[in-house]
């Protein structure tokens, strides 16, 4: 046996004789519940007739986010306490995602996606990268609310923390510590804080943002594009109050055109390109 090889699996074995495994990897969609019947969002919504869809890098967010899970057509979007909001025929709106949005009045535009980023690098294992900013230069950052820590918000959105809790990375204490961010962080921290993004160069996971009180922010889920150049996105949406994730349409069709001098949305003026925005 090659020497190279030998030495790996002595290593190995010795890890096994320690009892050391490599940890399980997460669920891709770590909020569903096991045996939860849904749709993946590129296989119910096709592109249309003439356009393909855009290449995204193999594990990226646009990929993840091109298999949202849907819940079954005919489903209305609600809100956070169950009251009817709009109803599955409303021709504004094309599918409902398969997302929990909680108990409060939380999980709004800006949040959901804040919400959908988090699960994404948590599920692709990257702890470290989960940190959303809330304004003055200061954020909250998910390792440190996994390692036991507390965040306490001052003045001018000054951050500082306390071990207050035990150390637990479980998707139980993600989502609470997500609910601490999307006390402090909104339209206006994700309109400071992320980075422009040239309309060229745009892709599935960017995002429009009009800062504010309110604002409002929509999520770019997909994108098709035909031989001729020409763009069309699929765009997704939370909504005030907090209510179940939405892909919209425009009179039933879900594929916006890009190619315009503003991006048009069915609940919201439409979003000057300077508004385009990609979280790091």
């Amino acid at each position: 046996m090659p020497r190279a090889l030998t030495a790996v699996v002595l290593v190995l074995l010795a890890t096994t004789a320690r009892g050391d495994a490599p940890p399980a990897p997460r669920p891709r969609y770590g909020w569903l519940a096991e045996g939860t019947a849904t749709t993946a969002l590129a296989a119910r919504i096709a592109p249309p007739p003439g356009f393909h869809r855009v290449v995204v890098g193999e594990g990226s967010f646009g990929a993840w986010l091109r298999d949202l899970p849907l819940r079954a057509l005919g489903t209305p979007v609600r809100s956070f306490r169950g009251e009817l909001l709009h109803e599955a025929s409303d021709p504004r709106i094309a599918a409902v995602a398969e997302l929990d949005v909680g108990s409060r009045d939380l999980q709004q535009c800006a949040d959901s996606i804040m919400r959908l980023d988090a699960e994404w690098r948590y599920a692709a294992g990257h702890d470290d990268a989960i940190s959303y900013a809330i304004g003055h230069g200061h954020a909250l950052a998910w390792a440190r609310w996994a390692a036991g820590e507390r965040p306490t918000v001052g003045d001018r959105d000054r951050v500082t923390w306390a071990r207050r809790g035990k150390p637990d990375g479980s998707h139980a204490a993600l989502r609470a510590y997500l609910d601490v961010v999307f006390t402090w962080a909104g339209t206006a921290s994700l309109d400071e804080t992320t980075r422009r993004v040239p309309r060229n160069e745009l892709r599935p996971g960017d995002f429009v943002v009009t800062g504010g009180h309110p604002g409002h922010a929509v999520l770019i889920l997909d994108v098709a594009e035909d031989g001729a150049g020409h763009r069309r996105a699929l765009l997704g949406q939370g909504f005030m109050p907090a209510q179940d994730f939405q892909v919209l349409a425009h009179d039933g069709d879900p594929w916006f055109s890009l190619d315009d001098d503003a991006l048009a949305t069915p609940f919201w003026p439409a979003f000057a390109w300077s508004a385009l925005r990609r979280l790091p």
